[in-house]
């Protein structure tokens, strides 16, 4: 489908994923619903950096998808749908997995049957994650790597991807599950291990991680929006599972020297509890293979780790006073 004058749904859309495909589908002439978590302040999120002739062309609505009525009013009369909405913190999972069980998978559910009753709607498209596949068994993985929960995140993400797939069998919804690897770039949260490492080194030399062997398939962010919506303009893809990642893969510890050398420091590390998973639930590996977007949908990322780290850094520096590096957000 093309978005030219299509009414788009994002739910999620105050995130950093969700923000930037926001911007993607407005510069593609979607006119947008971005659909938000309601807080007391009526904060939006990340869209808060969003220029404002951006905003313009996107109305915010404020709910919770894990109330069937709020997503079924914003959903109503729409074109297409992208649902990013998600409780994705790993360690807040650990904590908090009923909370985290409610909003991935029932969540996912109320945007599935909200979706099933539009006479109007060309394409849902459900926000997965490469956590899904747990450590990789092979790598490059490809969409047909064993699902292994090795966390109850990951676990309701898996639970949600079933799910959407099951409306695609069973009601020919036109679903595809995009399954982005890990995606990083301007306004993510110093939740995220990347605006961890940045933060720290910004104010110090001195940075407070947990484990630096892990490798993981950093993909900037506008390469991951850029994907989304090429993935949604394929009809080759509905039904499918399609992988957005770079196809390469670095450690936590490659990372912090990328970082020192964007920042000119020499960075000393230090282990930190708070950011160490347990034993059994930490991945070890994720590279995507991501053969199956560029044969669907033309895509490949195009941003290189270095490029989206200098970019990425450079954001953070300007806003620096969103983030608190003393400290370990879940």
């Amino acid at each position: 489908m093309r978005f030219d004058g299509k009414t788009v749904m994002v739910t999620g859309a105050g995130g950093f994923i969700g923000s930037t495909l926001v911007e993607r589908l407005v510069d593609d002439g979607a006119r947008v619903r971005a659909m938000l978590r309601y807080t007391s302040r009526g904060q939006r999120g990340c869209l808060d950096h969003v220029p404002d002739a951006v905003m313009r062309n996107v109305d915010v609505t404020l709910g919770d998808v894990r109330d069937l009525d709020a997503v079924r009013e914003v959903a109503r009369g729409a074109d297409a749908i992208f649902h990013l909405a998600a409780l994705v913190g790993i360690p807040y999972s650990y904590e908090h997995p009923q909370e985290v069980i409610d909003t991935n998978i029932i969540g996912t559910s109320n945007v599935l049957l909200a979706a099933k009753d539009l006479a109007t709607l060309e394409r849902v498209v459900v926000t997965s994650t490469s956590e899904v596949y747990g450590s990789a068994l092979r790598i490059p993985m490809d969409e047909q790597h064993p699902l292994q929960a090795q966390s109850p995140y990951s676990a309701t993400k898996i639970a949600a991807d079933a799910l959407a797939l099951s409306f695609h069998r069973s009601f020919d919804l036109p679903v595809t599950v995009v399954r982005p690897f890990n995606a990083y770039g301007p306004r993510q949260s110093a939740r995220a291990v990347i605006p961890a490492i940045i933060t720290q080194a910004l104010v110090g030399t001195t940075l407070k991680l947990g484990t630096l062997e892990p490798t993981r398939d950093f993909t900037f962010v506008e390469d991951t929006a850029r994907g989304f919506a090429a993935v949604a303009s394929s009809d080759e893809a509905l039904g499918e599972v399609v992988n957005i990642g770079s196809g390469t893969e670095a450690s936590i510890g490659d990372v912090v020297a990328k970082v020192g050398k964007i920042v000119g420091r020499e960075l000393v590390v230090v282990g930190d509890e708070q950011r160490v998973r347990p034993v059994k639930s930490e991945v070890s590996r994720l590279c995507a293979d991501n053969t199956k977007a560029e044969k669907l949908a033309g895509w490949h990322a195009q941003v290189s780790l270095e490029e989206g780290l200098r970019r990425t850094a450079e954001w953070i520096e300007a806003h620096l006073d969103e983030y608190r590096p003393s400290e370990y957000a879940v």
